[in-house]
């Protein structure tokens, strides 16, 4: 079992908040990963793999015009594909990966390509999403090591958006609420 998908699944319950995600090169590790974790039920809504370009407009809600100017690997892409679970599933975050994994290039993009995005709920006093980022990768490697370390770094992404938002104090509570976990 994967550590930080354990990790992320605790804060998830701790916090009351939800997750879903949207896949692309990683056709569906990211949510195999997550539902590994005992519990996972009680914080993951589900995942949308949106293979084909097209999907990502139709089911995620990403701009048919950027999609045409940019292609399927592109930053924004990743950015609205996590927006759109997160709204599309009705989950407090969203996370989602889109890039090259191989063997060929992809909309001019070289294999090892890869962009990871977080959408996290409105915070107060704050006119944007907490967890609205994007994280450009490039990766070495084989076809599986790129989708590997893609799941990877989009779970690490979440989890520091999550263990940011508590406060030393709320994390010393939990961690005694959890007998030191």
């Amino acid at each position: 079992m994967n550590p930080t998908a354990t990790e992320l699944v605790r804060l998830l319950t701790v916090n009351g908040e939800t997750l879903a995600v949207a896949e692309s090169l990683t056709g569906g590790l990211v949510a195999a990963e997550i539902t590994s974790v005992p519990g996972a039920s009680q914080v993951f809504r589900g995942s949308v793999t949106a293979y084909a370009t097209e999907l990502k407009h139709r089911l995620l809600g990403v701009d048919a015009g950027l999609l045409e100017r940019s292609g399927a690997v592109d930053p924004q892409v990743a950015a609205q594909m996590a927006t759109g679970v997160r709204e599309a599933l009705g989950a407090d975050w969203g996370i989602a990966t889109t890039g090259v994994a191989g063997p060929d290039p992809q909309d001019g993009q070289p294999v090892g390509t890869v962009y990871v995005a977080v959408d996290g709920p409105l915070r107060q006093g704050s006119p944007s999403a907490s967890g609205g980022k994007v994280e450009a990768l490039r990766l070495n490697g084989g076809r599986a090591e790129i989708r590997m370390e893609s799941v990877r770094s989009v779970l690490a992404m979440l989890l520091a958006e999550l263990a940011g938002e508590q406060t030393g104090n709320e994390r010393a509570q939990d961690t005694e609420r959890n007998g030191g976990f």
